[in-house]
């Protein structure tokens, strides 16, 4: 079998967050980011264009020697995960594996509730899933899941209007909606990578007792806890402290914009 890099994918910039958050636990892994900047967003778009888009990403890590794969897109995770895991790779990969983040998070939040009342914050395809509910109420069945589409929240980021005044109005009024839904709030599951750059608009908004979370740090310890747990697959991933980035739109433009979530310049190559 053969030995490669971890590979991060997203439809866009936002699964460098979790790349970094991986990379901060875990740096002596090789990884390989590609992002599918060329087709972002994926957030409103079908299941079956999302499983075909998140498919032909997962070959392309695939082709390039990473035996294991993380989606680091909610709406992917959301969206093709399942199918990816249940029907592509036991015909087409059976030693390989690809993982999501929606499951990694719903582990943890129901032991950070103190009340049962969760909230997510995420894309429409995220949302329309009930992806999220399924795997909190799965784990923790007694907890009441509410969730709401953002869907200006990713053009924000990625504009660069994130931190600007502009973005004050779209992100009270997301938040004032979730909060009027279910006053009980106690917890907030940003469900979307690219989330974590409004946290200081998304905290202004949100009461002080509620507790936000972002997932690169969950994602981080969950594959941690994976590896220690499948060391057959720990043993295929090469150790060189390497990173590799790739897009499908302009290099120039990924490396301007990943800048806004690393705190590294980085060298970008078309796929």
């Amino acid at each position: 079998m053969n030995k490669g890099a971890i590979g991060v994918f997203d439809s866009g910039y936002g699964g460098l967050t979790i790349l970094n958050g991986i990379r901060r636990l875990m740096p002596q892994y090789d990884y390989v980011y590609f992002g599918d900047n060329a087709r972002a967003p994926y957030g409103t778009r079908s299941f079956d264009v999302v499983y075909q888009y998140t498919l032909e990403a997962v070959q392309h890590l695939f082709d390039k020697g990473c035996p294991l794969v993380i989606l680091g897109c909610n709406t992917a995770s959301a969206k093709a995960l399942r199918t990816i895991q249940q029907v592509y790779l036991p015909r087409y990969a059976p030693d390989n594996r690809v993982l999501g983040v929606i499951r990694p998070t719903a582990e943890v939040v129901g032991t950070i509730t103190h009340n049962g009342h969760i909230g997510v914050l995420a894309t429409e395809g995220t949302i329309k899933s009930e992806s999220y509910n399924m795997e909190i109420l799965k784990l923790f069945p007694d907890c009441k899941v509410t969730g709401l589409a953002c869907p200006m929240w990713v053009p924000l980021v990625e504009n660069g209007e994130y931190d600007k005044p502009s973005a004050d109005y779209f992100v009270q009024e997301r938040i004032d909606t979730l909060l009027q839904t279910d006053p009980l709030i106690d917890t907030i599951i940003l469900g979307c990578t690219h989330y974590p750059l409004l946290m200081k608009k998304i905290r202004k908004f949100c009461p002080s007792g509620i507790e936000i979370l972002t997932q690169g740090q969950y994602i981080a310890e969950s594959l941690q806890t994976y590896l220690q747990r499948h060391p057959e697959m720990e043993t295929r991933l090469t150790k060189g402290g390497s990173c590799q980035y790739f897009t499908s739109e302009s290099p120039e433009r990924f490396s301007g914009n990943a800048s806004l979530f690393l705190n590294e310049q980085i060298k970008v190559m078309r796929l």
